[in-house]
């Protein structure tokens, strides 16, 4: 038999499911109510990361930031929320005050897409004119991920561009 919390937990995800494939559609004001009512009935670093996102979609980039903030409070360990910030700060121009943030993400232990924050730190570091602190952060991206194609197609520019 499950517990009270473990049911409310499958509910929860259930929630979140359905609200991601709102957001992914693009029907945002449906994946934000969703979101909600996943956290309302247990919050998950989860649910409060891509509801973030799900702001950040829409141009909402404090609010998202915030959720990021409530994410990270839920479990620490989760990396996602720590890359958003960073993302959300490059989007803003604050390239140096994404650094922290990224490389927290470098370093959480729960992370599905590692190479994501060694990517953008890639890309911090290009725009900062940081050219080989770049190229090693694009290089630490193909080192989690040896297929993925934008570190790979953003290191052969910077290449070409330092040529």
């Amino acid at each position: 038999m499950m517990t009270d919390d473990q049911i409310a937990h499958q509910k929860a995800m259930v929630l979140f499911d359905r609200a991601y494939r709102y957001q992914v559609q693009g029907e945002l004001g449906n994946a934000i109510l969703l979101y909600q009512r996943s956290i309302e009935m247990m919050p998950t670093a989860e649910a409060y990361t891509f509801l973030g996102w799900t702001f950040s979609m829409m141009g909402r980039l404090d609010e998202a930031v915030d959720m990021c903030h409530k994410a990270i409070e839920v479990d620490p360990t989760f990396g996602n929320p720590y890359n958003d910030i960073g993302v959300y700060l490059m989007e803003q121009g604050q390239w140096e005050e994404a650094i922290p943030w990224l490389e927290k993400a470098t370093a959480a232990p729960r992370y599905e897409n590692p190479q994501f924050p060694f990517m953008n730190l890639g890309r911090v570091y290009e725009q900062t004119g940081h050219y080989r602190t770049a190229l090693h952060y694009y290089d630490k991206a193909l080192e989690s991920d040896p297929l993925y194609l934008p570190a790979t197609w953003a290191k052969m520019a910077l290449l070409s561009k330092m040529n």
